[in-house]
C-alpha cells in the first residue's frame, strides 16, 4: 500500500490564497483606470475628463 505524501505548508498557503482571491469581487472601475494609467493617457491626448 502506498503512502500519499503531505503537500507543504506554503502549497497549502498557496492554494488557500487562490481561493480567497477568486472570490472577492473586481474592483471599482475607477481603480482598473487608474491601475492602468488610463486617466494619463486620456489627459496626454488633451481630451476632458468629466467625473
Amino acid at each position: 500500500m502506498e503512502q500519499k505524501k503531505q503537500p507543504s505548508k506554503e502549497s497549502v498557503r498557496l492554494w488557500l490564497q487562490a481561493r480567497i482571491e477568486e472570490r472577492r469581487p473586481p474592483p471599482d472601475p475607477k481603480q482598473i483606470r487608474r491601475e492602468l494609467g488610463w486617466e494619463l493617457v486620456r489627459l496626454e491626448r488633451g481630451e476632458i475628463i468629466y467625473r
